[in-house]
């Protein structure tokens, strides 16, 4: 494997240079052209073949068949949020014709979605394609207008070059601007800060850890002029257990949610990291048929050294916390390997020991026993924000706990129903984002069309001449999107 050293700092200044140069020309693309380009982008990653799963898989560990599906989203992601560039749903376009007879007088009104600037992107180390150098804060970013410089994750730097060199073919092809998007190497703070610091820089997009997104997050905010941040940082998704649906099925519970925990050996946001349940028969049946089912499952290979080690000492310092049994421990393992851990706790545990709220990335979760059912609203109530959370109950039970749902609606951005947490589908109706510390901005998506509106900002032209009006807004439609004009939606002219 090729040695990536760290960009030196003096040059980041010549790189953002470059992408702003870009930006002045890429923002001026139209709709079409930005979709020309993404679906270009995809063409040319499938182009590479099996390299770029065969490179990927040395470099993670990642099994090749979970490779090639996440390919496939990579690909798919592009050509969708292309699809979504072309209709301009994501613009938020609204014009409210004048009223020259009222007084006083309306005033021609008209607002649309532009882009931010460049935008910088650390992607993440356990997605090397779809939340990395050709994921999806790339895609919409470049669907929103933006120019990208995208910092390479170390873990994963040669899978990173190969999409560089297939984005960069796109742009030649489409005749547009070659630094449009930029890559770099870094793995020191240094590199980052200078990065979201820079004058240059619009917006950041950030997949990865609660400290190295909220370290983003500290430095942009910092900055003469502060910019949005969109760090997806990390979630427990927990999970509530209520009890009749747990009499019913506490074997296939069992089976359903092990499988979530240990899916990706636990390297997924949405890992599932603390279970909530009733005290009673029915959650020792459950606890004693997940507890076998992490027992045998086979030790597994993480990412890399710095996840596994990670992993082994947050599960040991778990272990030991006051108040916690062992169900099942993670075991120490040769090379990259790693066990399950399964824990328990009492809710008053919980409520008192704030350090068992967070994260353990890796095949480990958390029982918490409530004594009565409606403790599982205090458990709700303590709980801080998240990207999932589910419940798993019968139908009279889902209607009768009308306040658990309520309070976890204000604790996450998706809310599963009798499914577990981990899948992610790429759809205009997914949120992948939640309240802090899930994310920075609970606003926003990382997942689907509306992820666009991430690097975008409002603009209102009042009384312009129609023919400095941007296209989107021209009267006669020359784009045929859809608009709300006075209050209806309609992709005719404006009469």
């Amino acid at each position: 494997m090729e040695i990536y050293p760290d960009i030196p700092l003096q040059q980041i200044d010549a790189v953002l240079e470059k992408s702003q140069q870009a930006f002045d020309t890429y923002r001026q693309v139209s709709l079409l052209k930005r979709a020309e380009l993404l679906r270009a982008i995809a063409s040319e990653l499938e182009e590479i073949g099996d390299a770029w799963i065969q490179v990927a898989h040395q470099e993670t560990n990642l099994p090749e068949a979970r490779l090639r599906n996440e390919r496939a989203r990579t690909i798919y992601q592009l050509e969708s949020y292309g699809q979504a560039c072309a209709e301009g749903d994501w613009m938020r376009i609204s014009i409210d014709t004048a009223f020259p007879n009222r007084n006083p007088p309306r005033p021609d009104l008209r607002k649309m979605m532009i882009p931010l600037g460049p935008v910088v992107v650390f992607g993440a180390s356990n997605f090397p394609y779809a939340y990395s150098t050709a994921g999806g804060d790339t895609a919409s970013a470049l669907a929103a207008g933006c120019s990208v410089i995208v910092k390479a994750h170390p873990a994963h730097p040669e899978t990173s070059a190969m999409a560089t060199a297939a984005i960069r073919r796109a742009l030649e092809k489409c005749g547009l601007p070659i630094d449009t998007f930029q890559h770099v190497y870094g793995a020191s703070n240094e590199v980052g800060k200078a990065l979201v610091q820079h004058r240059y820089t619009s917006a950041v997009g950030f997949t990865g850890s609660f400290n190295g997104g909220k370290q983003l997050f500290d430095w942009a905010n910092q900055r003469p002029h502060p910019i949005p941040v969109f760090a997806e940082m990390g979630s427990v998704n927990p999970i509530f257990l209520l009890p009749e649906q747990m009499g019913l099925e506490a074997e296939s519970l069992a089976e359903k949610i092990a499988g979530s925990v240990i899916l990706g050996v636990g390297q997924f946001c949405t890992n599932p990291g603390l279970l909530f349940a009733v005290e009673g028969d029915s959650l020792l049946h459950f606890k004693n048929k997940l507890k076998a089912l992490l027992q045998s499952v086979a030790p597994a290979p993480m990412l890399h050294t710095g996840i596994k080690d990670n992993y082994q000492s947050s599960s040991t310092e778990w272990r030991a916390k006051a108040g916690v049994s062992t169900l099942v421990a993670s075991v120490e393992q040769p090379d990259l390997c790693v066990t399950p851990q399964l824990t328990e706790t009492s809710l008053n545990r919980f409520i008192q020991d704030s350090s068992l709220h967070q994260e353990v990335f890796g095949p480990a979760t958390l029982l918490v026993v409530c004594p009565t059912l409606s403790d599982l609203l205090v458990a709700a109530a303590h709980i801080e924000g998240q990207l999932t959370c589910s419940v798993f109950g019968t139908p009279a039970e889902l209607s009768a706990q009308s306040g658990l749902l309520q309070i976890l609606q204000t604790r996450c951005g998706r809310l599963n129903f009798n499914m577990v947490p981990t899948g992610v589908e790429v759809v205009q109706s997914m949120q992948h984002g939640g309240p802090f510390p899930a994310t920075t901005d609970p606003r926003f998506t990382a997942v689907g069309s509306d992820a666009i509106l991430r690097f975008v900002r409002p603009i209102s032209y009042q009384n312009c001449p129609d023919d400095l009006l941007p296209d989107e807004l021209k009267s006669a439609n020359p784009l045929q999107i859809w608009r709300k004009i006075d209050g209806a939606w309609s992709n005719d002219s404006v009469r």
